[in-house]
């Protein structure tokens, strides 16, 4: 077998249906461990705490790329192939079809009597009236092709359906053009998130989010289209049950679709209805507590701090962070703050506290208090964690709202309370109005593609004999349904009633009372 023979074996199977469908049900197959396990571009965290638990199993699945599922090589080898598998299917098909609808409809078979479905009766109208009749019944929904058999006989060659393989043909190519819209999303796509205290707000610009993940061919400096601002995150709302259990999550905000425009709009967002803007979503991802305290500095001046604190339990939103406040430059007067937020405390030793629920009632700040110079070397930390290596313990405490705990050096704490925060995600997907267009497509292609049956008729009219003057014209129906029978026999039944009252002038003028069925004539029926 020479190589070009086996190239063309090996691209007639690879663009078969069946190709086609078995590289479907492994693209569907190979993201089942995308939703079940960590991955490593939505949160590296917990990917890192998975491979620790599981040591060699875990080691063993990030080397098969299960971390990163849709990043991977071999994902993007299926998805590709499946591609180049709908493109070599799709294109035979179309020209084909291209071919089917251009060309007319296929002339009468010698015997209609033969086919599935047929029926045979006999008209007052000369063949020439009665065929040009015919034709008017069967309407606009039949391509109908009109012949002349013999120099007497005339036939009328009628097809419908021809949609259905339109719709069939639509949700592919819909189909097709989804995961090419996937792929160009995903490229230029980017995400970022920002975690917004009430009160403050921020703009759509990579500098000011807390995390960046463009897409591998996105703008890396700044991000497209204009600019938008949120002003202010006016006032987030949580409500829970009794048992601590979610409700509602609600954030109000302020916000300008452009940047450089002075208008302003407000609007809600909540889990299931981001904010929506050109070619952007907002989402709401997350919420959690900053509390507010007020720190007198050992040089005695007084500074107030509000710090976001990261959840550590997403169930009772027990949280820890940093305070970070700057004294004089090389005095060794800074104040570090590492401490805990329980929303509704519970004492669980002497000293240390736990939280039952997320829903903030008399809630406790639990602090360790340092001195001495915070990050000595400038280099980039965590703004939720304090590093001490330079730093000087100098005491703790757990305050509710309103105490105060004096440490040494002068230095003073006090508790002010807390405001709500909420983390937005960013989403931009230059593809997402195409791709819910090709959505759209492939619901209307697969209703086409099911709804719609192929259907084929003809009409064989033969004049009187002329041996005989005054001999009915002879009607012979015949009809064949391409594609599934479903329920042709009663929709060929109700075409050849219609034809029957068509082949009468005197029902031209009938006042509807005329019972079309029982002057029906059926000389010959065949079904199988």
């Amino acid at each position: 077998m020479t190589p070009l023979r086996t190239l063309r074996r090996a691209w007639r199977r690879l663009t078969s249906m069946r190709t086609a469908l078995i590289l479907l049900f492994l693209l569907a197959v190979a993201a089942v461990p995308g939703s079940l396990l960590p991955q490593r571009p939505l949160n590296p965290t917990q990917v890192s705490s998975y491979i620790a638990e599981h040591g060699g199993w875990g080691r063993f699945l990030d080397t098969l790329g299960m971390f990163d599922v849709f990043g991977s090589v071999w994902f993007a080898a299926v998805y590709l192939l499946l591609a180049i598998s709908l493109v070599g299917c799709l294109v035979p098909r179309i020209r084909v079809y291209a071919r089917s609808v251009a060309r007319k409809p296929l002339a009468a078979p010698k015997y209609l009597s033969k086919l599935p479905e047929s029926a045979r009766f006999t008209s007052e109208r000369p063949a020439d009236e009665y065929a040009s009749a015919a034709r008017e019944v069967l309407g606009r929904r039949w391509r109908v092709e009109r012949r002349t058999e013999t120099a007497d006989v005339l036939t009328l060659s009628a097809e419908k359906g021809y949609s259905r393989e339109a719709g069939n043909l639509v949700f592919h190519v819909a189909l097709l053009a989804s995961l090419l819209l996937i792929a160009i999303g995903r490229l230029y796509n980017y995400e970022g998130s920002r975690i917004l205290v009430q009160g403050k707000g921020f703009c759509n610009t990579v500098s000011q989010y807390d995390q960046w993940k463009p897409g591998r061919l996105a703008a890396r400096g700044d991000v497209t289209p204009g600019r938008f601002c949120i002003d202010s995150l006016d006032r987030f709302t949580a409500r829970y049950s009794e048992s601590g259990e979610p409700r509602t999550f609600r954030a109000d905000v302020t916000y300008r679709p452009d940047a450089d425009s002075a208008t302003t709009r407000t609007d809600a967002i909540t889990v299931n209805h981001p904010l929506r803007l050109d070619g952007d979503r907002v989402y709401l991802i997350n919420h959690g507590f900053a509390p507010s305290i007020t720190v007198r500095m050992p040089d005695g001046t007084t500074r107030t701090s509000t710090a976001p604190f990261l959840p550590t339990n997403n169930t009772t939103y027990y949280s820890e962070g940093a305070f970070k406040l700057q004294g004089k430059p090389d005095a060794k007067q800074d104040v570090g703050i590492s401490g805990f937020f329980a929303p509704r405390p519970v004492q669980t030793a002497p000293g240390v506290y736990a939280s039952s629920s997320p829903d903030a009632r008399d809630p406790v700040l639990g602090m360790f208090v340092y001195t001495g110079t915070i990050n000595p070397n400038g280099e980039a930390e965590s703004v939720y964690a304090l590093h001490t290596a330079e730093l000087t313990k100098i005491g703790a405490a757990n305050l509710r709202v309103g105490q105060t705990k004096t440490f040494a050096n002068g230095v003073s704490v006090t508790f002010d309370g807390w405001r709500p925060w909420a983390s937005l995600q960013v989403s931009h997907d230059p593809a997402q109005g195409w791709l819910l267009g090709a959505a759209v497509a492939m619901v209307l292609g697969l209703g086409f593609s099911l709804g719609v049956r192929r259907r084929r008729l003809w009409i064989r009219v033969t004049p009187g004999s002329p041996q005989r003057p005054g001999s009915p014209t002879v009607v012979t129906v015949g009809g064949l349904a391409r594609s599934d029978s479903g329920n042709f026999t009663h929709e060929f039944a109700a075409v050849v009633e219609r034809l029957h009252d068509a082949g009468s002038p005197a029902l031209a003028v009938a006042d509807g009372s005329h019972d079309a069925v029982d002057d029906l004539d059926v000389v010959g029926t065949r079904k199988d």
